[in-house]
Formats: structure tokens, sequence, C-alpha cells
């Protein structure tokens, strides 16, 4: 018998092509090794500018240059979510500490000092932030403010937006009038915008406080409190945030607003400009119910 010869083009068809060359183009050498260099590197700023230059001078290997990117985007979300897991509590805490102060002598002697400081954990979907500070001013003798504060907040993200909050406060102010405020809160939240240059979230939910006055007495009061987080990257060195928290209680009502500028300084340092209002209904000590807080403050990322 005679053997039947196959043509080479069945044949070409006939074997398995790269998973690179089944779409029809091959990726060219230059451009995979340009790739697989600056995935090396690990700089998600620069494997995406790689990539968007590689997608637009090779338009035909746009999907396996995608392909790429998202393979060590998948492998670099495992090695950091195995990192969190395998974490104890104690590890993987960031934070800033903020300080600043003046001091005058002469006609009056005055001493004023401003401190704060913040810890933040992000877990996978739990996260857990600890804040501090500490605002402290003496003219001639007399204080003439001393205000404390401390708070614990945990979140959990049901998703990219939606979370439930925890939250624990402790405050002590003797200009407004208190020498202990404890609040007690939980609630949901969203985060309205999620991008780039900004990020904007809000959240609502009942609250409980216990406040010991200067004056002896005592009081707790159920109420509602709501918050907001605001952060404008203008430049990669200047961010404007905003955040503020209010409660409503039977005939009390408190608003705290805090909007500050930073500029980086260098990686871990940035100055700060701040500008604080606090608003209470209540006022045992004074007759003004706004009191406002200019700082500026030399702040240090670890």
């Amino acid at each position: 018998m005679r053997a039947r010869l196959i043509p080479i083009s069945l044949l070409m068809f006939a074997l398995p092509l790269p998973a690179h060359a089944a779409d029809g183009v091959l990726l060219p050498p230059a451009v995979r090794e340009m790739m697989e260099a600056a995935i090396a590197n690990g700089n998600e700023t620069d494997i995406a500018t790689v990539a968007k230059i590689a997608k637009q001078t090779n338009p035909a290997s746009a999907d396996e240059i995608q392909r790429m990117v998202n393979s060590w985007k998948e492998r670099t979300k495992a090695t950091h979510d195995t990192v969190i897991r395998e974490a104890r509590f104690t590890e993987l805490w960031t934070g800033r500490i903020e300080a600043g102060g003046f001091r005058s002598t002469g006609s009056t002697s005055e001493i004023g000092i401003s401190a704060a400081a913040t810890a933040t954990r992000n877990g996978i979907q739990w996260t857990h932030k600890l804040t501090a500070s500490a605002d402290y001013r003496r003219a001639n003798g007399v204080t003439s403010r001393e205000r404390y504060f401390g708070s614990y907040e945990p979140r959990y993200e049901f998703d990219a937006r939606g979370f439930a909050y925890g939250l624990g406060q402790f405050e002590r102010d003797t200009s407004i009038g208190y020498d202990e405020r404890y609040t007690g809160s939980i609630g949901v939240g969203y985060k309205l915008i999620v991008s780039k240059p900004l990020d904007l979230s809000a959240d609502i939910g009942p609250s409980i406080r216990h406040a010991k006055y200067v004056i002896g007495d005592r009081e707790t009061k159920l109420g509602v409190r709501g918050s907001m987080a605001m952060t404008w990257r203008v430049t990669p060195t200047l961010t404007v945030k905003q955040t503020a928290a209010g409660y409503a209680e039977s005939e009390v009502y408190t608003l705290n607003s805090l909007t500050s500028v930073e500029t980086k300084v260098s990686t871990r340092w940035s100055a700060a400009l701040s500008y604080n209002v606090q608003y209470e209904s209540e006022t045992l000590l004074s007759a003004r119910d706004f009191d406002t807080l200019s700082r500026l403050t030399l702040t240090y990322d670890f």
C-alpha cells in the first residue's frame, strides 16, 4: 500500500501552540524581557507604566502583556495574604507620630505642647486602629488647655466598600468641663469614593457616652454617632485630609472636625498644618460653644 502523505500545513494545525502564540501573535523577546524585569523589581507603578508602553507599541500582544500583569498581581496577593494569616497580632503595625509646641518668656511665660500618635494594622478583612493625642497649654501659671484623647477602632470589611466598625474612646478636657468621658459605638459604613487621588468614607451607628464632670456630676446618655473621613492626594508630596465626627443625644450635641494639609519632607518625615474645631452644646466652664486649635507639627511615619 502506498503511504498517504499528510500536508505540512495540516500538521501545523494539529500540533499544540504555545499559550502566547495561540492568539496568533508572539510577544517579542525584548518586550517580554522588559516586562519580566519590571515584574522582578516588584514596583506596581513601574509595572503599570512598562505595561502601558508595551501595549501601545505592541497592540497585537496586549492580551499577553495583561496576562503577565494579572499573574503577578495574583502571586503578590497570595503571598500578602499568607504573610497576614501567619503573622501574630503584635506584628504588621504601621503608624505615625506627630509633635509640635512652643515656649515663650518675658512679660508673659507660656508653654504649649501638642502630640499625637496613630497605629494601624491592616488585615485581609479586619483593620485595627489605635489613636492617642494630647494638647497642653499653660500661661503665667494658669492652665488654659488640657485635653487628652485615646481611642481603639476595629473595622470589618464586608467587601471592597462596605464595612462594620466598633469604637471605644476616652477623653479628658477640663477647659470644657469634664474630667473623663467614655464613648462606645458600633455601626456600619461605606466607602463612597475609592481612587488614587481621592478616598471618601462615611459611617453611622448608635452610641453611648458616660461623662464625669469637673463639678463632680456624672451622666450616661444614648445617642447616634456619625463620622466621615476624606483623603485627597493633590500631588505625590501634598495631601489634604478632613475628618469629622458628630454625636446627637438628648439635648446634647457634639461635633469635632480636623482639617490638615501635609507635605512630604522626606520618605518618612512630613510637615503638617492642621485646624481643629470642636463644638459642644453643653459647656459647664465656658460660655463658648466652639473651641478651635491651629497646629504646625512635624510627623514621622513608621
